[in-house]
């Protein structure tokens, strides 16, 4: 059984959002104001690197409850202890994920269509993110923005839990609340924040105001 976790309010980390403020910084005050899960994501850090970054996330987690999740990279994920990991479609296959981390590990999978859905090995996973539902810019291989109308589509099709993602602001949480998410991931909203935890429990609130009984 896997580690709990709560997408309500659901943090990925940008390295040039958070340069000024800081990694550690901005984390912890997004779990000041609510932020019940973090994924540590920075494609241009080397291994050692995001290890190290990992360790420092997970020593300011722990106290809390929340998981750490690591974008893409399974073998970090393992090293450091991290409570999961979160796939994209062209990453190491859900299946050998969940064989080298073990059965408590958090399994995450990006979700963009009903293609990428189709060739999807879902037994494995244990929510999916669903997007980009707006276009975005905080990653560069993000596909076509879906809208709320694709993500509603997905909802109709996925019995897992589901965290929207993809460029969303405040103004958006209610349609995608209304279209069966579970929770919001975002980046901008919080990294780029001049106040992080007041965003934080501004999103939060918005989300549990909207999300379906």
């Amino acid at each position: 059984m896997s580690h709990p976790f709560d997408l309500t309010l659901y943090l990925v980390t940008d390295p040039r959002q958070t340069a000024a403020r800081g990694l550690s910084e901005t984390v912890e005050q997004a779990v000041a104001g609510g932020a019940t899960i973090v994924q540590l994501r920075d494609p241009d850090a080397k291994g050692r690197a995001l290890a190290e970054q990992a360790r420092a996330l997970l020593t300011l987690l722990k106290p809390h409850n929340i998981p750490l999740i690591i974008n893409d990279r399974v073998d970090v994920a393992a090293a450091v202890g991290a409570q999961g990991v979160h796939l994209g479609q062209d990453d190491l296959a859900p299946a050998v994920a969940r064989a080298i981390l073990g059965r408590e590990a958090i399994v995450g999978l990006s979700i963009g269509s009903v293609e990428e859905l189709a060739a999807s090995d879902l037994g494995p996973v244990d929510y999916v993110g669903c997007g980009p539902v707006n276009a975005t810019g905080t990653k560069g291989d993000a596909g076509g923005a879906i809208g709320v109308a694709g993500l509603n589509d997905l909802r109709a099709r996925i019995q897992l839990p589901m965290v929207a993602i993809g460029g969303l602001k405040g103004e958006d949480v209610q349609g995608v609340m209304e279209a069966g998410a579970d929770g919001i991931a975002v980046v901008s909203a919080l990294c780029a924040a001049p106040d992080v935890a007041a965003a934080a429990r501004a999103l939060k609130a918005s989300v549990l105001e909207f999300r379906r009984p």
